[in-house]
């Protein structure tokens, strides 16, 4: 079980490591033409990456490589937690799921879920999952 345990943790490691190198090299080597290309336009300035949903930014790899490792970005994406909120969630899953020591990265996780997934956004109407109802007509259902 130890081996397994090492094996998972140095493949995490690595995986961070080419999610971190592969940002960078977008950002300096990929056009921004092309890289609103392959994202859905969000809004001015942001835009949500076609493959996980999640809000594009310089630090996407890094959440990619951590946390889609256990579960789905959905996840994320129905979440709204200040940054002590989310250090708690992360402290939750290392303790009951077994999520490894973030290390260096959890300040990056942490930056890029409180910059994009916090409450304050929530409040912004470019993240709301649809449109606010407006001049809703209320009805008595009979026979209830």
């Amino acid at each position: 079980m130890k081996v397994i345990n090492i094996y998972l943790f140095v493949g995490t490691i690595l995986m961070s490591l080419l999610a971190f190198k592969q940002s960078r090299e977008i950002n300096y080597a990929t056009p921004q033409s092309t890289l609103q290309t392959q994202h859905s336009k969000l809004s001015d300035s942001l835009t949500i990456d076609s493959e996980t949903g999640l809000i594009n930014d310089t630090n996407l790899m890094m959440i990619k490589a951590q946390c889609t490792a256990c579960h789905n970005t959905k996840l994320i994406q129905q979440h709204r937690f200040t940054r002590e909120g989310w250090k708690d969630k992360i402290r939750w899953m290392q303790k009951n799921h077994k999520l490894w020591d973030l290390g260096e990265s959890e300040k990056v996780v942490l930056d890029y879920l409180e910059k994009y997934y916090s409450p304050k956004m929530a409040s912004q109407k470019i993240l709301n999952r649809r449109e606010l109802l407006k001049n809703i007509q209320w009805y008595k259902l009979e026979n209830r």
